[in-house]
């Protein structure tokens, strides 16, 4: 109750202050489990994308350790929609595993693939995590496109989350012994995807 309560504040708040788009909705499945991949732009970006989902079964949301520390009112609100800190270092796999189990199970997850902010407004290098989550859970990746009017985040700017066609589980799977060079065949599906989607969406 409380989590609905939140979005549902966070909602009517955000929309009022961004004035925020949501394109693609239709792509974020409803009775499987998923890895959500948007781009990372801002601190706010989780805000945004779980706002714009909206309905659904809670998602697993992965940050790290430092998002915490952003601002409290940030910190307050990640802690109460389930994000899940990353702790760099032999903490990190059993998370992870954890994370796989639930996404089996038909949970989402939302991770961010670059890791960090971008400091230029383009997508940044990729890393691995979000990747090989989607092949050992054996589920699709949703990719996700935020845009902001204004390149970064502004008080009253507007801002469009963009959900794509599914990367298919099958065309994801890195095979028992996790192939480099699917891997790198896997982000450019996903930097391909996001590239679409700001095409598609950027403010003229």
């Amino acid at each position: 109750m409380f989590y609905c309560f939140v979005v549902g504040a966070a909602w009517l708040l955000w929309h009022l202050v961004f004035g925020i788009r949501v394109v693609g909705r239709q792509y974020l499945p409803r009775d499987r489990g998923f890895v959500l991949a948007p781009n990372h732009i801002s601190a706010i970006d989780p805000v945004f994308v779980v706002i714009a989902r909206f309905w659904g079964r809670r998602m697993i949301i992965l940050g790290k350790e430092e998002i915490f520390g952003v601002n409290p009112f940030f910190s307050w609100f990640f802690r109460h929609v389930g994000v899940v800190a990353i702790r760099r270092g032999a903490g990190e796999t059993d998370v992870l595993d954890g994370v796989i189990s639930q996404v089996q199970n038909g949970q989402g997850v939302l991770i961010f693939p670059e890791g960090t902010r971008s400091k230029t407004g383009e997508p940044g290098r990729l890393k691995s995590g979000a990747f090989v989550i989607a092949s050992a859970a054996g589920v699709d990746m949703i990719p996700c496109r935020i845009i902001y009017r204004h390149t970064f985040m502004r008080l009253f700017s507007r801002v469009r989350v963009c959900f794509g066609p599914p990367i298919p589980a099958a065309a994801l799977d890195l095979g028992e012994k996790k192939s480099t060079a699917k891997l790198r065949q896997n982000k450019q599906l996903l930097l391909a995807a996001w590239d679409e989607l700001y095409q598609a969406n950027r403010f003229a």
